[in-house]
């Protein structure tokens, strides 16, 4: 009977570990890519690059009506207009090889690499290489006491039908931008909304709001073209590469 109790007992604690395990599987671990999920409605994979002349092409600014700054992204927004009218740069940190972030990153001049698996969405961008996961495995985000913020943010996925659903949060407060003069905060928060336009062309729905920053939300749409005859290679971004743009030197750059 003893024996019994304990077996017993021992499969418990097997099957509470086993549970705690499959909780914290990484997502390219087979047990996770190989869980039974419904099939995706579209796949990513591929190589993208923003479309310029669709719709405000690569800014997200300036902030639109329905959008009031206030605090020190107001302060910050006035004074890149001051700078503009002198003819100069607000704060071009990305010319000192601070990354981008999220949303920017996805609108730069250069062309985003994208692998999807069941459980995750790699993307490598060709601008500093910066590296962004969109987790898709179903796992929820990670507890705010213990994430670690990032300029992309954590990005977690799901599907609504034939759209992807991203809702990205935890980001750095520093060096950030939506665009040229409005910052981002801790307190930023971004919805993608992922559709296919066709096999080539790709759509995304932003949304994004920021408590600290402004009342009411950012809504902008985007789209990219597959590339099929770019590669994405090893960049590095150092600051004595851009010494000879004008943007990057303290005469031509408000800081």
């Amino acid at each position: 009977m003893k024996r019994s109790i304990s077996a017993a007992i021992a499969a418990l604690v097997v099957a509470a570990v086993a549970t705690l395990h499959a909780q914290d599987l990484g997502a390219l671990a087979p047990a996770n890519l190989n869980k039974p999920r419904p099939a995706a409605p579209f796949d990513v994979t591929g190589t993208w690059l923003n479309d310029i002349r669709f719709k405000g092409s690569w800014r997200f600014g300036p902030p639109p009506d329905t959008v009031k700054l206030k605090g020190e992204a107001l302060k910050h927004f006035e004074a890149s207009k001051q700078a503009q009218a002198e003819g100069k740069v607000y704060h071009d940190d990305i010319g000192q090889c601070w990354p981008a972030g999220l949303p920017m990153i996805m609108t730069r001049v250069w062309p985003i690499a994208m692998v999807q698996k069941p459980t995750v969405i790699y993307m490598v961008s060709g601008f500093m290489n910066s590296f962004r996961t969109i987790f898709i495995d179903g796992r929820p985000h990670s507890d705010p006491d213990v994430v670690v913020r990032s300029f992309n943010g954590e990005s977690i996925g799901h599907w609504e039908k034939n759209t992807l659903v991203v809702d990205t949060k935890y980001f750095v407060g520093h060096h950030h931008w939506i665009d040229s003069g409005v910052p981002a905060s801790e307190d930023t928060h971004i919805v993608e909304r992922i559709t296919m336009v066709n096999p080539a062309t790709m759509e995304i729905e932003y949304t994004i709001s920021d408590p600290r920053g402004w009342d009411g939300e950012m809504k902008f749409t985007k789209r990219w073209n597959r590339v099929d005859d770019q590669d994405i290679q090893e960049v590095s971004c150092l600051p004595d590469l851009n010494q000879h743009i004008p943007s990057t030197q303290s005469k031509d750059n408000v800081r």
